[in-house]
């Protein structure tokens, strides 16, 4: 059995992806990893034009990345909420496994479950719900899919203003949005998914669920 863990952030081994790290290893099964900043591709024309092969027309990376997602028993999807909702990278991935779908349901039973990174903290108010609308993203794609969706890890990111050297005085700031208007960017300083205790927990958490449903899927021990 193997599980599959895509990881849609562009930093490579940043938090998504050692998140992504913690769950498949939990799994206790053969794992893989894909970066899709690795890899180039469009988004689903939506042409049906994959209906009578289940192979998209398109002719780039996602052809690859969809037999494997095809080959995998579990599959993990991590990625983080640009302007509060899944990025663009990972909901174009998540749009071109469509050919999976059609008179097969490829993915149907599989269990599955989601990484969001975030920097919206829990508690802001009048801020947009961005863990839940990215975590929905991946959700909601494998509920439509037949999958077992198995549960979502979050993990507080790092809102990019506190890196750029402009985060203190620039007026669009996002420190003082996030964080509240005495924050500052040594303040608020740099969150780790290590230092995380609920979201290594979480993630720990999910690995096993995979395990067990992939047990119990299939009648062998993990």
């Amino acid at each position: 059995m193997k599980v599959l863990g895509v990881s849609g952030s562009p930093i490579k081994n940043g938090n998504t992806q050692r998140a992504i790290k913690a769950v498949l290893a939990a799994t206790g099964v053969e794992t893989e990893l894909i970066n899709l900043i690795d890899y180039t591709y469009a988004p689903c024309r939506a042409c049906l034009g994959c209906v009578e092969t289940n192979i998209c027309v398109v002719n780039d990376d996602a052809r690859g990345l969809t037999e494997k997602v095809k080959q995998a028993d579990a599959l993990v999807i991590g990625g983080f909420t640009p302007y509060s909702t899944l990025d663009a990278r990972t909901k174009a991935f998540i749009e071109r496994l469509y050919p999976l779908r059609h008179k097969h349901g490829y993915m149907a039973g599989k269990p599955g479950g989601a990484v969001i990174t975030c920097c919206v903290p829990e508690n802001a108010d009048m801020l947009p719900p961005a863990f839940h609308m990215g975590e929905n993203a991946i959700r909601f794609y494998m509920m439509e899919e037949g999958m077992n969706f198995l549960g979502s890890v979050r993990v507080q990111g790092n809102v990019p203003c506190v890196i750029c050297g402009h985060g203190d005085e620039c007026k669009m700031s996002a420190v003082k949005m996030l964080y509240g208007s005495e924050a500052t960017v040594d303040s608020v300083g740099i969150n780790k998914f290590e230092y995380q205790l609920d979201a290594t927990s979480a993630a720990v958490g999910l690995g096993k669920k995979i395990a067990e449903a992939l047990t119990a899927k299939n009648g062998v021990s993990v």
